[in-house]
């Protein structure tokens, strides 16, 4: 969660830890205590979602390398692949013409080639293995094939459990600010003639400003002595 957000959920245990010293005030049957206790299961959600995102943001650092690393692979046997289909259209022309590497940019662009290419050669793959392939070269390139899919689809849905659950935090603090704004009024109208329990409430339920800034100690630049 960012800055605002770990400031209201403080806001949200504040209010929560004031409903709990003063439980007694507030019958199970009254709408206080259903708000109180509507709070306390935003703030379990909250916590569940920031856990959730916190996750998925170290799952899609891990497949972000885990991407970069297998896309290498990848790309290094295609090459070698398209190298050797260079040399054998020496003799054989236009036989490169399948074994084309796709340009750099675009991830799902290099599945589909690489897919094509594994199809085009393995009717010929004799003659790849006569330049000195090794004899499993396709082997190695499903395999490369499949292990960079899989962090393709690693990272696809690790990014897609972060942005979820800040969606969900950001719905979890809505709900949470409106019960907060129902209970300010019934707080203040029970304890009306309460200053010391209204401050209590006024202290519990406030948002924490965020740190501001010092001010830069450096003095500004003195421009140069006049000289006649």
């Amino acid at each position: 969660m960012n800055d605002l957000e770990n400031r209201q959920h403080a806001k949200f245990m504040g209010v929560r830890g004031f409903g709990v010293t003063h439980s007694a005030d507030f019958p199970n049957t009254s709408l206080g205590s259903q708000l109180f206790a509507a709070l306390a299961a935003s703030i379990t959600q909250l916590d569940t979602h920031a856990a959730t995102q916190v996750s998925g943001f170290g799952s899609a650092h891990e497949a972000t390398s885990n991407k970069s690393v297998t896309r290498q692979a990848l790309r290094d046997a295609l090459k070698a692949i398209s190298r050797t289909a260079e040399a054998i259209a020496e003799d054989t022309p236009g036989f490169a013409d399948k074994f084309r590497v796709p340009p750099v940019g675009n991830d799902q662009n290099l599945l589909h080639a690489a897919r094509a290419i594994a199809a085009n050669a393995a009717p010929v793959a004799a003659q790849f293995i006569s330049h000195e392939l090794p004899a499993d070269f396709l082997a190695d390139l499903n395999t490369d094939i499949t292990d960079f899919e899989a962090a393709f689809n690693q990272q696809t849905a690790s990014v897609g459990t972060h942005v979820s659950a800040g969606a969900s935090i950001d719905q979890a603090i809505a709900d949470g600010l409106k019960i907060v704004k129902k209970l300010d009024a019934i707080v203040r109208n029970k304890y009306a003639n309460d200053p010391a329990t209204l401050a209590e409430w006024t202290s519990a339920s406030h948002t924490e400003r965020s740190p501001r800034r010092k001010k830069s100690t450096t003095p500004p630049p003195q421009p140069p002595p006049h000289t006649a």
